[in-house]
């Protein structure tokens, strides 16, 4: 029976690792974790916190408009704000490592709106991958 998930692989360009350390370990806030020796320089892993889930980044195409996206769970509506704040400054800084797109704090999120969807937003990573935060 399925218990949860290890992980979720996301594709970016080859020889962004660097950006993937930015935006993921520093902006996100995820914790970098150790690859196999032999994979060292082609992965790069992040522990989502203490929860055994990890988000890992491989070299690969990517379509930069998909709709296919995790979604990370916050624990909390300041937590959730205050990521939005720190992926949006990002943005707005526009360094290489820099999300491509992020709902502006305070604006309307990008996906579906209605009563059924959570406190939510969205953003794209420097690679195009698209991301949701929710509560």
């Amino acid at each position: 029976m399925i218990s949860g998930l290890a992980h979720v692989n996301l594709t970016v360009p080859e020889g962004t690792l660097s950006q993937a350390d930015a935006f993921y370990g520093q902006t996100l806030g995820l914790t970098a974790r150790a690859v196999p020796e032999r994979q060292r320089g082609t992965l790069a892993w992040f522990d989502i916190g203490d929860s055994g889930q990890q988000i890992h980044i491989a070299f690969g195409p990517n379509e930069l408009k998909s709709s296919r996206h995790p979604c990370f769970r916050l624990e909390s509506p300041e937590a959730l704000l205050a990521l939005r704040q720190r992926i949006w400054e990002h943005h707005v800084k526009g360094d290489d490592a820099a999300p491509r797109e992020a709902d502006q704090p305070g604006e309307t999120n990008s996906g579906a709106q209605g009563k059924e969807y959570p406190q939510r937003f969205f953003a794209r990573d420097y690679a195009g991958n698209r991301l949701e935060f929710s509560l």
